[in-house]
């Protein structure tokens, strides 16, 4: 690493430029393989698409995974609410191939593992759901996240997830 990136940081990918908020700064970038870069930030992981790059903030990733040469990570999408739980349910996981990935990896699963607060498994009859109470990027609140099993019966993860909710909120059962 030569000393100017240490002292000014990483240089931000030209596509980022516009996108960043004000005071968003890139901690590491990695070109990817078809074109484009995969860049973390504190707000987010900002992804190449085939709009341009877009931001998932680090509450909404469920997985992220380096293998070899490739970054995959899986992000959830916001599917409904109970109460104050929010549902989550997972897009097919995304592959990104880096040849330099640098320290985005390392960076990449501090930020994901930093997010959570506390998580929880409950198996139903029906199959099971993670609860996971997670820090949102840029604010100074948590969320409780539900993300079911698929063909668990969305109705009981509902109940338990607004009860839950409420509970965590300080209010009664």
């Amino acid at each position: 690493m030569s000393w100017l990136r240490r002292l000014f940081g990483e240089p931000v990918p030209d596509e980022l430029r516009g996108a960043l908020a004000e005071n968003e700064h890139v901690l590491a970038a990695a070109a990817v393989g078809t074109g484009g870069h995969v860049a973390v930030t504190a707000l987010g992981l900002w992804l190449p698409g085939s709009e341009g790059p877009r931001r998932v903030g680090w509450h909404l990733i469920s997985k992220a995974v380096w293998q070899g040469d490739a970054l995959t990570v899986t992000e959830a999408e916001e599917t409904g609410y109970a109460g104050r739980a929010v549902l989550l349910a997972d897009r097919p996981p995304a592959r990104y191939v880096l040849a330099r990935p640098g320290k985005l990896p390392h960076l990449v699963r501090q930020r994901v593992e930093g997010a959570i607060r506390s998580r929880y498994r409950k198996d139903l009859a029906s199959g099971g759901a993670w609860f996971v109470v997670r820090k949102v990027p840029g604010t100074d609140g948590s969320v409780l996240q539900v993300r079911p099993d698929p063909g668990t019966d969305l109705d009981v993860v509902a109940e338990i997830a607004e009860e839950a909710a409420r509970k965590l909120a300080g209010g009664t059962p």
